[in-house]
């Protein structure tokens, strides 16, 4: 019976210390030092969250915008530029550092028409696979070509395959870049024909107001189809501008679908 009422004994203050010990604990969690320790939780799993790019802008005006990668040819640049100025558009062309060395005539015919300039990288790698200190030199190099060939300060980067992570995008920040994506692809590069193009485009189920739409510059029925979406979306009541137009330059929030919000 000693035996026996000393077991019980024990499990008595074993429960009392279990229950002194959740007092401590919810103590802590309700005091100043515990909100330290709430918040730094709360940062931590905030840092874990994947960051996304801008896909589209969160906005009521119709406002929309056109965009052209450049990183292969350039056979069809004069074309889409003439299409560009007899419909009074202008647009984004995200170019690569090697385009940019290759084709510095065709940059120049861009930038005096009035288009953005938009960083591409310099070699057009999966850039997911680089450590920041690469990514930044993928930026910079292009950066630089473009700047010293016009002048101008590039701050629009769109990666290479589209592909990104937390660390493309925060170098990007840190280099000064807005990190661009897009909402509506008209699949040029698949080569479906003019009439897919088009429909790909105008009746595109993300279609709306704030849309980024992506297009190639030597997709091979482009300049066929450009001219009829263009005048498609004017018609269903868009006005076109180029990204740097469309995009919030502060105070803004991304929701869960990519979409640049205004706080």
């Amino acid at each position: 019976m000693i035996k026996h009422t000393k077991v019980d004994l024990k499990g008595k203050i074993t429960y009392k210390i279990v229950i002194i010990a959740l007092i401590i604990v919810f103590a802590i969690i309700v005091s100043p030092a515990g909100k330290t320790v709430h918040t730094m939780a709360t940062r931590a799993i905030s840092k874990s969250e994947k960051k996304l790019p801008i896909y589209c802008v969160d906005n009521k005006d119709m406002k929309i915008a056109i965009s052209f990668d450049a990183a292969w040819g350039a056979d069809d640049t004069d074309e889409l530029l003439s299409i560009l100025k007899e419909n009074d558009v202008k647009t984004t062309f995200f170019m690569c550092g090697y385009w940019v060395e290759k084709y510095p005539d065709k940059v120049k015919l861009i930038y005096e028409a009035g288009h953005d300039l938009g960083n591409h990288s310099s070699t057009h790698p999966h850039m997911s696979r680089f450590s920041k200190e690469q990514i930044a030199d993928e930026l910079r190099k292009c950066h630089n070509e473009v700047k010293e060939l016009t002048g101008y300060e590039m701050d629009l980067f769109r990666p290479p395959f589209g592909e990104y992570t937390n660390s493309v995008i925060e170098t990007a920040e840190e280099c000064g870049y807005y990190t661009i994506q897009w909402d509506v692809d008209s699949l040029d590069w698949k080569e479906y024909g003019v009439e897919s193009e088009i429909n790909q485009v105008l009746n595109h189920k993300h279609l709306g107001s704030g849309s980024i739409i992506l297009f190639h510059n030597d997709a091979k029925y482009t300049p066929q189809a450009l001219d009829r979406i263009i005048k498609g979306l004017k018609e269903k009541g868009y006005e076109i501008v180029p990204i740097s137009e469309l995009i919030i330059r502060d105070d803004y929030h991304m929701d869960h679908e990519g979409r640049q919000v205004k706080n």
